[in-house]
């Protein structure tokens, strides 16, 4: 069965789309979604809370939620990923680098962690790392994807600014 929206419906939800995006926050956590539903077990509640703590730039307060979320599920490679991030904004980069692992452990395909711990590296001065996880990254999804194209454009402003 196909049903058609009006158009002028179809208009109003393509325009309030686009708004929830023009909205959006600087910070992105590269994983799933952030919109948590009324009826989700207290994991889902945890990863959609520390997401919003992300995006609040409340990194404690994500830390503490994804500390039980990788509690409750260690091979959760997108927690461990955002538990990374978020220790990474706490200046905590031995733990920060510990999550990163544990996520390409996981999933050594995940592209968040791979983008991240490039990141993380260069926050640390070590950009030959950076570099392996950038090409990491290329041959996962190719030069056009938004995790190599964020972690290209941060290992070369860290060339420019080590000039």
């Amino acid at each position: 069965m196909h049903i058609s929206l009006p158009a002028r419906a179809a208009g109003a939800a393509l325009l309030t789309l686009a708004a929830l995006t023009a909205a959006s926050p600087a910070v992105r956590a590269a994983d799933t979604s952030i919109v948590p539903t009324a009826a989700e077990p207290a994991e889902d509640r945890d990863m959609a809370a520390a997401r919003q703590a992300i995006k609040d730039r409340q990194w404690t307060l994500a830390a503490n939620h994804l500390q039980r979320v990788v509690a409750r599920e260690p091979r959760n490679a997108d927690a461990h990923n955002l538990l990374g991030f978020s220790y990474r904004w706490m200046e905590r980069m031995n733990e920060s680098f510990a999550h990163y692992a544990k996520a390409l452990e996981i999933d050594p395909r995940h592209r968040g962690a791979h983008e991240y711990v490039g990141v993380a590296y260069l926050k640390v001065g070590n950009k030959a790392k950076a570099e392996w996880h950038l090409a990491q990254l290329r041959d996962i999804c190719g030069a056009n994807c938004e995790e190599t194209r964020s972690l290209a454009a941060k290992v070369s402003e860290f060339r420019t600014a080590a000039r």
